[in-house]
């Protein structure tokens, strides 16, 4: 009996409850708002979930999720390149909802900490190789330290601005997330995937090229630190790679971002010991070392090095997107580019004057015995714990290109359904680690293979590219005088270009003919 009284008032609850739940409906229906559904309350559900995880990650986690339209991945994120096709589209209203949920939820990086990375990306390791394109540039390659940091900040600018179209109403919104999106914008409708695909292609071959640098400059640098040693510069590369092998294994970035603010530093100290100890010997500073004629054959390799010291534009999109204020984009990267032109062109001009004709391919190495040793081995740490963010981006773009498109897929996904790499996808990164190893063992030239990069994807990713996109995509509302800049940027740097990719060629042909050793 009291169960059928419970049942009875059980059901008129129940029916109570649906009859107010549906005036209540109805009224916000006629009020122009809809009720949530289950269906929606458990996309809400979801959505919390994600943002708490989000939350209590590091800021370089890699998304397992798609961010909408005017996100992007924090600076570090394997995701700032995709194939071009942009976020997917929701499969289901829960997923479209947490998208447009969770882009309020994200943190956001201030104009300092943007700076910051870009700081990162211009002033890493590969300053060291500045000298060197004094040597052989003269007063002309310091011009040309100042003349890349104005077109990289320019073409920087640009290449955001691609990234904005006004709307009917005359507002300026953003309807592309990265690189990848420009170029595929630009060949849409006949080639809609002819861009992405070529700019994946540049982005592949810069970030594979980093790390054979990275390998190489290690091997360097301990070879020269240790010249006592039967160890030769080839062998000291095979056992800096031994302790890379762990990156085939790594999911994400987590472990590695928590050295990269110490690494950064470290550098900066190394800097600061290189420039002290050159203004220590500021009273046999050979000024007159300092050449107005240059060296044609060895010049445009200088301009290599100098474009590929300040590659960024691979990563401003995702930057960008990714800011508290993103209209104070175009003064962070006045400021980073200026600083960075200051600083390069200081270091470089010091470091010259002191070593003058001596000056080596890697500063470091002109360093007396005493010291070497200590400043190396924190640039090889350096170096070693640099290596695993462009290999990881290079991973992430093969794996997406090649194995993750879904039908247009050319081999099958490396990742089985519970997300775990497969035993052949952590072969294929093994194999990629390898590549870099023998690449550094049988080309240990590092200024060669620097001015190589710089020439071939530098300059396309810096320079013309970045021209291209914006006379294509701004044509109708560019000025004469934008025209006229991006003409010239696009001519210079194609002329830069196809003679620094020549040279550098030309010079590691005739390393391998005579046996030069780095």
């Amino acid at each position: 009996m009291a169960t059928m009284i419970r049942s009875k008032l059980s059901s008129v609850a129940t029916s109570v409850s649906n009859k107010s739940q549906a005036k209540v409906s109805g009224m916000f229906a006629r009020m122009g708002f809809q009720a949530a559904t289950d269906d929606e309350a458990l996309g809400f559900a979801h959505c919390d979930d994600l943002d708490m995880e989000h939350r209590q990650g590091l800021q370089m986690d890699i998304l397992k999720t798609e961010v909408p339209t005017g996100d992007a991945p924090p600076e570090g994120d394997t995701h700032y390149q995709r194939d071009g096709t942009g976020p997917p589209s929701s499969a289901s209203k829960d997923e479209g909802l947490c998208s447009e949920l969770s882009s309020s939820g994200k943190p956001k990086i201030t104009a300092w900490e943007a700076g910051w990375n870009v700081t990162n990306a211009i002033q890493g390791m590969f300053v060291l190789g500045l000298p060197y394109a004094i040597l052989h540039g003269g007063y002309l390659g310091l011009f040309l330290i100042i003349f890349a940091a104005v077109v990289c900040c320019y073409t920087g600018k640009i290449l955001i601005a691609c990234l904005y179209e006004e709307n009917e109403d005359g507002e300026t919104v953003r309807v592309r997330d990265s690189y990848v999106d420009i170029a595929n914008a630009c060949c849409t409708p006949r080639f809609p995937k002819l861009g992405g695909r070529i700019v994946n292609v540049a982005q592949i071959i810069e970030l594979v090229m980093t790390c054979i640098l990275y390998v190489v400059v290690s091997g360097n640098l301990m070879y020269n630190s240790f010249p006592s040693m039967p160890i030769s510069q080839k062998s000291w590369s095979i056992i800096a790679t031994a302790a890379l092998l762990p990156c085939a294994f790594l999911k994400n970035l987590k472990a590695v971002s928590k050295f990269s603010l110490l690494c950064t530093l470290a550098h900066f100290v190394i800097n600061i010991l290189v420039i002290a100890y050159c203004l220590s010997r500021a009273r046999d500073w050979a000024w007159d070392k300092v050449k107005f004629y240059i060296d044609v054959k060895k010049f445009p390799i200088s301009i290599g090095i100098i474009v590929f010291s300040y590659t960024s534009q691979i990563f401003l999109p995702s930057l960008e997107g990714n800011m508290q204020t993103p209209r104070e984009f175009h003064c962070m990267m006045n400021w980073t580019h200026i600083a960075a032109c200051i600083l390069k062109g200081l270091f470089a001009l010091v470091a010259y004057l002191t070593w003058a004709d001596e000056t080596k391919e890697v500063i470091t190495d002109n360093l007396p015995s005493t010291i070497r040793a200590v400043v190396n081995l924190f640039l090889v740490a350096k170096a070693l714990l640099s290596y695993p963010l462009p290999f990881f981006a290079a991973v992430e773009v093969l794996e997406k290109s090649l194995f993750q498109e879904g039908t247009r897929a050319f081999f099958p996904n490396c990742y089985g359904g519970d997300g775990r790499l497969k035993s052949w996808g952590l072969t294929l990164r093994c194999a990629l680690v390898v590549f870099t190893l023998l690449m550094a063992i049988y080309v240990p030239h590092f200024a060669l293979l620097m001015g190589l990069t710089g020439s071939l994807t530098g300059a396309g990713l810096c320079f013309l590219l970045p021209s291209l996109f914006h006379l294509k995509l701004m044509w109708r509302k560019l000025q004469w005088h934008q025209v006229f800049f991006d003409v010239s940027i696009f001519v210079i740097g194609s002329i830069c270009s196809v003679s620094g990719f020549v040279h550098s060629l030309e010079g590691l042909i005739e390393a391998f003919k005579y046996n030069i050793e780095d």
